[in-house]
């Protein structure tokens, strides 16, 4: 059983302020990803949760026991690191054994947890091998499975697939999700990639320049954005923000008078999110159809992405059929989904309610 309590936590460095005051609370056996782009503090609070780095305010709770004065070793968590940190003068089976070893284990205690933690993550015709006689997603598994054997509380990962080719993220995504379901630990789980935070989390936290923006499931930050920024980090490609005016139930989007059911109350600025899949593009003109100038395609197979921006300079993605072909430079129009907007303020990003 582990259950989290971060309240207030607050971390400077000299006088550069890195977190802001974070609440966050992380359920038994939850999978919480930490999701930002770089410099927003989630690396830095996951160390602050490890006990490698001090908390400057506030406090970390473990199970109802603080634990800002506990040294790392004595927390019951494991951290598996960007870079593999293994030994590599040791082979996979004595860089397994070291930590288990340190934590006063006997000796048929420490084979029977590698020789477990081996099957899981199918390391056992590995085990005789050094580090450079393994691929990056098996030096990978064998950090994972350094830390399964000190059978820790809490498994913290700072973004271990990032040295891994996309293949290979792929696949130790898919051994991260499958562990998880095994051993029914805390697991939090730190990346800048959006898709990995989308597949593998219970819960998302997403954080902005120290400060967590949003913390919900990958269906509510994907379906309900609290605000803009939230709203073009989460999903690929990300949302279109179109600044329009509402006026009486219409908006004016390039040039065009569109009307559009469900809009706030209210008239002046503010901001039009759409993704990909609520909107269409047409050659014909029509009254409701936003004037836009193709930009590129990407095609995906099964998919593909038209880019076209608008007179003001936003740039928008369509998803469209893979035969529908459009030339860079080509003139189109954008026939938007009612039901698929967004609305957000022009003055904070806020989510604004129809």
């Amino acid at each position: 059983m582990a259950k989290l309590s971060l309240r207030g936590v607050k971390k400077r460095f000299k006088n550069t302020a890195v977190l802001h005051g974070i609440d966050l609370e992380i359920g038994d056996r939850e999978f919480v990803v930490f999701v930002g782009p770089s410099g927003c503090g989630k690396s830095t609070l996951l160390r602050l949760i490890a006990g490698l780095d001090p908390i400057s305010d506030g406090e970390f709770v473990l199970n109802g026991k603080r634990m800002n004065e506990v040294h790392p070793s004595q927390r019951g968590i494991a951290m598996v690191f960007q870079s593999y940190a293994l030994y590599p003068h040791m082979d996979v089976y004595e860089n397994m054994a070291f930590g288990a070893r340190l934590m006063g284990l006997s000796k048929q205690e420490v084979e029977d947890r590698i020789a477990e933690a081996a099957r899981m993550l199918r390391l056992e015709p590995l085990l005789q091998r050094k580090p450079r006689e393994l691929s990056g997603g098996q030096r990978q598994r064998v950090a994972i499975g350094r830390a399964l054997v000190r059978k820790p509380d809490v498994f913290l990962l700072d973004e271990p697939l990032s040295n891994l080719d996309a293949a290979l993220r792929s696949d130790v995504r898919l051994e991260i999700a499958r562990l998880h379901r095994q051993i029914g630990g805390t697991m939090i789980y730190v990346t800048h990639d959006q898709v990995e935070a989308m597949t593998l989390a219970d819960r998302i936290v997403v954080m902005n320049q120290g400060r967590i923006e949003q913390v919900g499931s990958p269906r509510e930050l994907y379906e309900t954005p609290a605000n803009t920024f939230v709203a073009s980090f989460i999903g690929s490609p990300k949302m279109a923000l179109i600044d329009v005016v509402r006026k009486a139930g219409h908006v004016g989007i390039g040039g065009a008078d569109i009307a559009l059911p469900g809009l706030p109350t209210g008239d002046g600025p503010m901001k039009l999110g759409v993704r990909p899949d609520g909107l269409s593009l047409t050659r014909e003109p029509t009254a409701n159809a936003i004037p836009a100038t193709v930009i590129y395609t990407e095609y995906l197979g099964e998919n593909a992405f038209v880019y076209a921006r608008l007179a003001d300079g936003t740039l928008v993605g369509i998803r469209t059929l893979p035969n529908d072909l459009y030339e860079p430079d080509e003139h189109v129009g954008l026939l938007v989904d009612a039901g698929a907007l967004h609305f957000f303020s022009a003055e904070d990003g806020r989510r604004l309610s129809a």
